[in-house]
């Protein structure tokens, strides 16, 4: 089972979002980071993997304007542009961290 987040913070200012976790580390990861790696069925092809969203259609510019846990497991986005399918689960933003 993945580790919980200790702290989700939303920085505005900055475009990204702070996450800490049990064990001390902290994570910061842009907006624009974050939507370009959205994993839902509208961003990746959920038979081949390919990717669908073209990255480059992302604007630096990105706000989270709302985020929302799902159960114990994940965070779900409301993006600036409008996009809200994504679940990004804990194991999967450790997984972004060492990208």
């Amino acid at each position: 089972m993945a580790e919980i987040p200790t702290h989700l913070l939303r920085q505005p200012e900055i475009k990204s979002l702070l996450v800490r976790w049990p064990d001390g580390g902290e994570n910061i990861f842009p907006y624009a980071f974050l939507r370009r790696k959205c994993c839902c069925a509208g961003c990746i092809h959920e038979i081949t993997g390919e990717q669908l969203l073209d990255p480059a259609t992302v604007s630096e510019d990105l706000d989270l304007p709302d985020m929302q846990l799902v159960g114990n497991y994940a965070i779900k986005f409301r993006w600036s542009d409008n996009h809200d399918q994504g679940l990004y689960t804990w194991a999967y933003l450790r997984q972004l961290a060492t990208t």
